[in-house]
C-alpha cells in the first residue's frame, strides 16, 4: 500500500451505510457510478473518509473523477491521485477540493493527459 493510502482515514461499506443512511447496494452503486471511489484493502472495500461531507458524497468529486477518467485514469489510479500530495496544488487534490478549489484541481487533472 502506498504512503498516501496509509495517511488517510477509510470508511467501509457498513460505515458508509450508517453515515449516509443508504443501503449497501446503494453505496456500491455510488461507487459504480463514480460518485465515490473505493479500493479493496486487505479484501475489504473502503472509501476515503474525505470523499464524504455532510452525509453525502462530496459534490465536487464526481466531475473531477470524470475528468481523470477522460484522461485515461482508472478508478484506483484516480483515487490514488486524489489522496496523494500534488506539488502544483501545494496539497492533495482532495484537500484542495474540500477547500473550494474545484476549478484549480480540475485544471491540474486535465493537464495530466
Amino acid at each position: 500500500m502506498n504512503d498516501a493510502r496509509e495517511a488517510i482515514d477509510w470508511l467501509t461499506v457498513p460505515e458508509l451505510v450508517e453515515l449516509l443512511g443508504e443501503s449497501p447496494g446503494r453505496i456500491r452503486r455510488l461507487i459504480e457510478d463514480r460518485q465515490l471511489l473505493g479500493v479493496r484493502i486487505d479484501g475489504v472495500l473502503k472509501v476515503p473518509a474525505a470523499f464524504v461531507r455532510d452525509g453525502a458524497p462530496l459534490p465536487e468529486l464526481r466531475g473531477t473523477i470524470m475528468v481523470l477518467g477522460d484522461n485515461g485514469f482508472g478508478d484506483e489510479e484516480a483515487l490514488d491521485w486524489l489522496i496523494a500530495e500534488e506539488e502544483s496544488l501545494g496539497a492533495s487534490p482532495i484537500e484542495a477540493l474540500l477547500a473550494g478549489r474545484k476549478a484549480e484541481v480540475r485544471r491540474v487533472a486535465q493537464a495530466l493527459a
